[in-house]
């Protein structure tokens, strides 16, 4: 299981970047659809956020 071995190694700082700025805009529309009563809306944007934060964790730069 070597991709899930990559999980705990240091992401790279613009993959960082990208998953902190996917899951502060998903919880923006989400607090925007939930206060508009936008169910179906607001579970997916919070899913998309949630799942992109966690893949970003993924990648890692390669030693060489």
């Amino acid at each position: 299981m070597k991709k899930l071995s990559r999980y705990y190694s240091p992401t790279p700082k613009k993959w960082r970047k990208l998953g902190d700025s996917l899951l502060a805009v998903s919880t923006m529309v989400t607090t925007y659809a939930i206060a508009e009563d936008m169910k179906t809306f607001s579970l997916i944007a919070l899913g998309i956020g949630v799942v992109g934060k966690f893949l970003t964790n993924f990648f890692t730069e390669d030693d060489k």
